[in-house]
């Protein structure tokens, strides 16, 4: 079922339909998170980063502190639990929020595995003005894959934050290009900024990912930060490039660099961006009378 799009961000948009039913839990600060400095940036300057967390199995101490090292304003994150007994019972997201002082943050649940809920999440120093969660078309019997939304209030200006984790590789390439298709009929209809993070599960040259580009920019391409892998390999095959940073024409690409950390299995993407100012609308002069042609004259 496709849900309806931006709610208030107190609410989930709608429910995931799968298998295991619903897993959808959306959440926000209390309040009770310390609040972590703002960076001192230009004005415009967005630093992002997505990662794929592996759950926490290496420890989340360990994912906060690359967070905090690197001071994004938005995370993407995939492979998250909250309430799992993977997890010990605890809220990755919230926990996550807690460690690195980014208040605002949500958990998009596409299934329910170890007892508790599972799927991507972002974390935001920017508030989030609503949320929305659109399931993916999957094959029958695969993981349920999700689209999350997140319109953020940068500075007064509204932005568009995707995040989603594409099926798993090999095979389903298939699947991976109807996904691709799905997100990409989405975005086309939103008129703010755009940005788009996640595991998208295949090579910058593969058609999932070509599909994406006919509309966004792949920012390691742009910024010629392309040939590093994001997902290692054993022995000695070459890593693959799976994670991405895709930003629409709003936005000017700075730089991205691929962190090569072992707090999980993927190595997290930063990327600098330059959100570019508002167009400024256009005033069409008044038109000159034609010659010959007599104006009305003001009244006594």
């Amino acid at each position: 079922m496709r849900t309806s799009p931006l709610f208030t961000a107190l609410f989930v948009a709608g429910t995931l339909a799968c298998a295991s039913g619903p897993a959808v839990r959306p959440t926000l600060s209390a309040g009770v998170t310390p609040v972590a400095v703002a960076p001192k940036r230009e004005p415009g300057a967005l630093r992002v980063m997505t990662f794929n967390i592996q759950s926490g199995l290496r420890g989340l101490e360990q994912v906060a502190d690359v967070i905090l090292q690197e001071r994004p304003d938005v995370v993407a994150l995939q492979e998250v639990d909250v309430g799992s007994t993977r997890a010990h019972g605890e809220d990755q997201v919230e926990r996550l929020s807690a460690l690195t002082g980014l208040k605002y943050r949500a958990h998009f649940g596409t299934t329910r595995l170890y007892g508790g809920a599972y799927g991507i999440a972002l974390l935001s120093r920017y508030p989030l003005e609503s949320l929305a969660q659109y399931p993916l078309p999957t094959p029958r019997g695969a993981e349920p894959r999700t689209l999350a939304h997140a319109v953020l209030d940068v500075d007064g200006r509204e932005v568009s934050v995707y995040a989603t984790h594409l099926i798993r590789r090999p095979f389903n390439g298939a699947a991976r290009v109807r996904q691709s298709a799905f997100i990409a009929q989405l975005l086309s209809k939103d008129a703010r900024p755009r940005l788009l993070m996640g595991d998208l599960n295949d090579d910058p040259d593969s058609r999932p990912v070509r599909l994406l580009r006919r509309q966004l920019q792949d920012v390691a391409r742009v910024t010629r930060s392309d040939g590093t892998g994001t997902y290692p390999m054993p022995l000695f095959l070459k890593s693959l490039r799976i994670d991405y940073v895709m930003a629409c024409g709003a936005f000017t690409p700075v730089s991205t660099r691929v962190l090569r950390v072992g707090a999980s299995d993927h190595y997290p993407v930063v990327a600098d961006l330059r959100l570019q100012p508002e167009p400024t609308p256009v005033v069409a002069p008044a038109s000159a009378a034609p010659a010959g042609t007599a104006t009305a004259a003001a009244g006594p």
